[in-house]
């Protein structure tokens, strides 16, 4: 088991809009992607970020290498419970996240 982290090229979070987060997953090549792709799993991403799981919208873009997850932000941007105004810091939860 590794960080998915340790095996991703890059993950990053950011605003979808001021009610949704997105967090990408670049894999860099087809083996990692499938890697990846195979090994995360949605409810467990979902239960993570403490969303339900028919909320966690999931992309999986096998052209790009890439893994996408979208869903609600806790608070909408900008508003005084916001903090995180960018949405950049939901990443790191994931990069952490071990993965077969």
């Amino acid at each position: 088991m590794a960080e998915l982290g340790q095996i991703a090229q890059k993950v990053r979070s950011k605003n979808a809009g001021p009610f949704w987060l997105t967090v990408d997953i670049f894999c860099g090549d087809p083996v990692t992607f499938a890697r990846v792709s195979g090994a995360l799993d949605s409810a467990r991403v979902a239960a993570l970020y403490r969303v339900a799981e028919a909320e966690m919208r999931r992309f999986d873009i096998a052209d790009l290498n890439v893994v996408k997850f979208s869903f609600p932000r806790p608070t909408v941007q900008g508003t005084a419970a916001d903090r995180d105004m960018h949405g950049a810091g939901w990443a790191v939860l994931l990069e952490e996240m071990e993965i077969g």
